[in-house]
């Protein structure tokens, strides 16, 4: 399989995560190895490296990529059971763990993965094909109501009633199964220079709903801190305004030290913070690299240390 994918801010997350050459770190979302093949050339042969995707292809790919060296471990598990792996690998905590949140290119580009409206294929979005509901059953089978929900909170579309209305009406003259068959209900009131953009949202909504992306991110971030070594580095890199309001108010709430007037309202308690903050702001891809990666374009990426 011939793989050209291109890793996001890859110099700045490498710099952030690596502390210790002979430390062991975890790469959250291994995709096809960009990554993971930067983090291991920073590390000693001491080094550890442990890494997952539930994506057949992705795993797949890097079993036979990484075969021959002896750092690296893979499992096919969702990226939110790092503390699970860290207990099957008898590892007390990393040194560093990094998610990159993005839909790889190939995923996006090929038509088996079922994440392209570009091309006919399954209405399917299932990041792991073992779960059950596809995004055919999703648009299928969920109630209007349901449907404008997930578009409108998932998608951030403000037509979500609209389409999710059109979406009803057509189904009840033929079933939804393609890609094609979805773009082509919002394609009959979308302009033509909104079109992409309205049907990029309406599939991440779609796409997140049925990974369940939102929650499994939340879990991933409060496991993550419980398995960091004290001066352990994590970092994340998101691609929608969604991801980086989690990330950005999971690192402000674990840097703070008094809970908020709604959770204490008469500030009687203290907690004690567990992150250190190492990005003020979100570091943003250059200017060159959008130019080579025009994915690389929404990329935000922050840091945090375990205090």
């Amino acid at each position: 399989m011939s793989i050209v994918h291109a890793p996001v801010l890859l110099n700045e997350s490498i710099d952030l995560l690596i502390t210790d050459k002979s430390g062991s770190y975890f790469d959250a979302t291994l995709g096809f190895g960009g990554h993971s093949v930067a983090i291991l050339q920073k590390l000693d042969s001491k080094g550890k490296l442990i890494a997952t995707d539930v994506d057949e292809n992705a795993f797949n790919y890097c079993k036979e990529k990484f075969k021959d060296d002896k750092r690296v471990s893979l499992y096919k598990f969702n990226f939110s059971m790092v503390d699970v792996i860290a207990k099957i690998e008898s590892l007390q905590a990393f040194d560093g763990i990094l998610a990159d949140l993005g839909v790889s290119s190939f995923q996006l580009d090929d038509p088996d993965s079922g994440f392209t409206f570009r091309t006919e294929t399954l209405l399917d979005l299932r990041m792991d094909k073992s779960k059950k509901q596809t995004a055919a059953d999703v648009v299928n089978e969920l109630s209007e109501e349901e449907l404008s929900l997930i578009i409108r909170n998932f998608g951030e579309e403000r037509n979500h009633k609209k389409i999710a209305r059109a979406i009803v009406n057509k189904r009840e003259i033929k079933k939804i199964e393609t890609t094609t068959d979805l773009k082509e209900i919002i394609s009959e009131f979308t302009p033509v220079n909104y079109l992409t953009k309205t049907l990029s949202r309406v599939f991440q909504a779609l796409r997140i709903y049925v990974n369940d992306e939102l929650n499994m991110l939340k879990e991933f971030l409060e496991r993550s801190v419980e398995v960091l070594k004290p001066g352990g580095r994590l970092v994340v890199i998101s691609y929608h305004s969604l991801e980086d309001r989690i990330v950005k108010d999971f690192f402000r709430n674990e840097s703070i030290t008094s809970l908020s007037p709604k959770e204490d309202p008469f500030g009687l308690q203290k907690k004690s913070a567990r992150l250190k903050i190492l990005t003020k702001k979100p570091i943003l891809p250059s200017k060159d690299e959008v130019k080579l990666n025009r994915r690389a374009r929404s990329a935000k990426l922050r840091a945090a240390e375990r205090i």
